[in-house]
């Protein structure tokens, strides 16, 4: 199985009038995890970018410090 979803699969879970409740749980658990994965990485990212590259993005150095230090389930 591959990481992503195929698109019959969420197609099995778009035609659904209701999930059961397990699967409800998963479903927002998985979102949940993929959403701190991915602030994990960009944070992570973001804390090794150089001035200038910071600088093009409309980043001081500070600021972005304070993102990349920020936990990673935190907004």
């Amino acid at each position: 199985m591959s990481p992503a979803l195929h698109a019959a699969q969420i197609a099995l879970l778009n035609d659904q009038t209701r999930l059961p409740t397990t699967a409800q749980f998963f479903i927002v658990a998985a979102v949940m995890v993929t959403k701190w994965d991915r602030h994990r990485r960009t944070r992570k990212a973001l804390g090794k970018l150089d001035k200038h590259i910071l600088n093009d993005i409309g980043l001081t150095k500070p600021t972005a410090m304070n993102e990349a230090q920020k936990p990673f389930w935190q907004d």
